[in-house]
């Protein structure tokens, strides 16, 4: 055969099964028996094989599955994943409800879709063609795993449009994959999966796309990142066009007029969750025009215009056996219940905390006890009640202890807290536990340093504080248990690569008391600098928005220690930065020199030249901070067309304000 021939019989071929795939995993409309689509992929494989030079990156070859990956590399989204709100009940629904029509006005309506219970990814196309899937990782940063996402057939590899966008879906594993997987696991003697999510997660994680290939996943998509040279209106627009693209968009959804619709919605389906292929775990409902979505805007870590209403959390009953303790990273005492291993939502679960003496006591918990439990949003197990007609008299009661189990230290009450607290600094169960805070994901996020090798790090007095992460060397890892040659490499490589996270990690990292992932971004984007923050009194903390009274005193107090000094230079001195960095890098000059350094913004109205989404960016960039109401703190308003109460309210306490043009004008070239 001549390379013309090949070249249009590979066409042929790809135009072939597309269309046999896209009927058969998406339109569940089979065109051809099994047996052909298996007889036309092998004859397109071989072709390609012969002929690597006319293989392509779309072909559906690739579902099968291509080389092992060395690891995965690291992905910035361009529009962040943020995650949503919970709703767990009619009243929680009403709230979202009101807080919506209290921004927008009562001319809302909602789309309501299925939850599905995968994992969330981010799918980019450029010119039609899929060049990129990450997964959601911290919402800022995730994972290239496009090479395994591409044997999931029902992921289109080229859309009907030459189209540039980013779409969020979930990759997710039907319950039938998930049973065959299941069985195989077990006829092989290994561990089984918890349930299809944890299934859907380790399969997309495999460095090996074959075995990728072999679990079956499929996935939804549910929503539009960004799109170049489109305009959408609404939220249900949008996913209509993205059927016509050719994407797998879940038909259980539904545009609900009021409320109460919504609320019907999820009765309906917390009823018929379990007649569904596939496993879901709540109701996503979203304000639907996306006009009214960006009004709304966005918290730090959840939209405004949406939140998940989360099914009734299974209850189950086991025996509580022990009551252990923990001293957690700020010292507080937490009591633990060892509970008889028993199955919740899909795993099993051993552990519940207690939270302090006086939950114990209200719940009447004693060791021995029957007690139901559930997981809170599907998640995290808590222990609901006690079945204390079920006693026998052999239960015993617990008392909290006077002294820390951790280095024998008094416990004391501080201020009005119910929590007992471990004031020793150097307790050796809260520096552990603050090593391991500060190798998280959501802090220095150091890749492969959990839990265990922390506690074998920290037992061999390798590290006692923070800094001593950055002074470990190969042989001191080697000395640890199951430690070889490459895995102490790629750790020491995890390690230095955290030296250059943005100063925002850091913060969080260190474990202020009150400081959260929130607080530690906005303490990094209003002092830029750890020295800045350092320095900071609690008149200047307390100046900034959604810093109040108890968090700057914790910060002053915090930064005021010795031994906190010393930690920062030596940090310092190891070269760990102490910088805020933005994603879109503006040059510091430009940064300091810029009107909306250090300032508090406020944008109203319609902008003609940029959105307010845009605005906000380049005010951020800029060193400035936007927020979404007009206050004493807010240091400048900018007002577009038909501004209304929020440059009214300006006027009244006196505040610069500025229109667009005075805007565009200040801003860099």
């Amino acid at each position: 055969m001549g390379n013309d021939v090949v070249e249009k019989r590979i066409k042929e071929l790809r135009e072939q099964l597309e269309t046999y795939g896209y009927h058969y995993y998406v339109l569940d409309k089979p065109l051809v028996p099994d047996s052909e689509y298996d007889r036309l992929m092998q004859e397109l494989i071989a072709l390609e094989e012969a002929h690597p030079e006319l293989k392509t990156d779309d072909s559906p070859s690739v579902r099968v599955g291509g080389e092992p990956l060395p690891f995965f590399e690291k992905v910035e989204h361009r529009t962040p994943m943020l995650s949503l709100s919970n709703a767990f009940s009619e009243q929680d629904l009403r709230d979202f409800d009101r807080r919506v029509r209290q921004l927008v006005g009562d001319d809302v309506s909602y789309m309501c879709e299925l939850k599905i219970d995968g994992l969330a990814v981010s799918l980019t196309y450029e010119n039609g063609r899929f060049v990129r899937g990450a997964t959601r990782g911290d919402g800022t940063v995730g994972e290239d795993i496009t090479e395994n996402l591409k044997t999931i057939y029902t992921l289109p590899l080229r859309l009907k449009e030459p189209v540039t966008l980013e779409v969020r879906g979930e990759a997710f594993m039907p319950k039938q994959s998930f049973q065959r997987l299941n069985e195989e696991k077990e006829k092989l003697g290994e561990e089984k999966f918890a349930n299809p999510r944890n299934a859907a997660a380790g399969s997309l994680r495999q460095l090996d796309p074959k075995l990728a290939a072999k679990r079956q996943l499929a996935l939804f998509v549910y929503g539009i990142g960004y799109i170049e040279g489109k305009t959408i209106a609404s939220h249900e627009e949008g996913l209509r066009y993205l059927e016509a693209l050719g994407f797998y968009v879940n038909k259980e959804r539904k545009h609900c007029k009021t409320i109460d619709d919504v609320i019907a919605f999820t009765k309906e389906w917390t009823e018929k969750r379990a007649s569904l292929p596939y496993e879901i775990d709540g109701i996503v409902i979203k304000v639907n025009r996306l006009d009214q979505q960006e009004k709304l805007g966005s918290t730090a870590k959840s939209p405004r215009w949406a939140t998940a209403f989360k099914f009734p959390a299974e209850e189950v009953v086991t025996t509580l056996e022990r009551i252990e303790l923990n001293v957690g990273r700020t010292g507080a005492v937490t009591p633990i219940a060892i509970l008889k291993p028993v199955v919740v939502a899909g795993t099993t679960v051993s552990r519940a905390s207690l939270h302090n003496a006086d939950f114990v006591r209200e719940k009447d918990i004693k060791i021995g006890d029957q007690v139901v439990i559930k997981k809170a949003g599907d998640i995290i197990p808590e222990v609901v009640s006690v079945l204390t007609h079920l006693r026998t008299g052999e239960e015993k009661e617990f008392t909290m202890p006077t002294h820390c189990p951790a280095c024998n230290s008094e416990l004391v009450h501080i201020d009005d807290e119910v929590a007992l607290r471990c004031l020793n600094p150097t307790c050796p169960a809260q520096v552990r536990e603050g090593l391991i805070h500060f190798a998280s994901r959501n802090a220095m996020n150091i890749e492969g340093l959990g839990e265990k090798i922390i506690a074998q790090l920290h037992d061999k007095k390798l590290v006692t504080n923070v800094a001593d992460l950055y002074k470990l060397t190969r042989e001191q890892l080697l000395t640890l248990e199951r430690m070889g040659e490459k895995s102490a490499q790629n750790l020491l490589d995890a390690i230095e690569k955290s030296k250059d996270n943005s100063l925002e990690r850091l913060i969080y990292g260190l474990g202020i008391r009150f400081v959260g992932e929130k607080a530690a971004k906005t303490l990094a984007e209003s002092f830029q600098t750890m020295d800045r923050l350092q320095r900071a009194t609690e008149e200047e903390l307390l100046a900034i928005d959604e810093i109040g009274e108890k968090m700057a005193a914790s910060i002053v107090q915090y930064f005021a220690k010795e031994e906190v000094k010393q930690l920062i230079a030596e940090l310092a001195a190891l070269g760990v930065n102490l910088t805020y960095k933005r994603s879109d890098i503006v040059a510091s000059e430009a940064i300091n020199e810029s009107p909306f350094f250090g300032k508090t913004v406020v944008l109203t109205g319609k902008l003609a030249s940029m959105t307010r989404s845009e605005a906000k960016e380049k005010i951020e960039a800029l060193g400035g901070k936007v927020v979404s109401s007009v206050s004493k703190k807010t240091d400048l308003v900018i007002a577009g067309e038909e501004a209304g109460s929020k440059y009214d309210r300006a006027v009244q306490l006196g505040i610069e304000i500025w229109d667009e043009e005075t805007f565009v004008a200040s801003l860099p070239n």
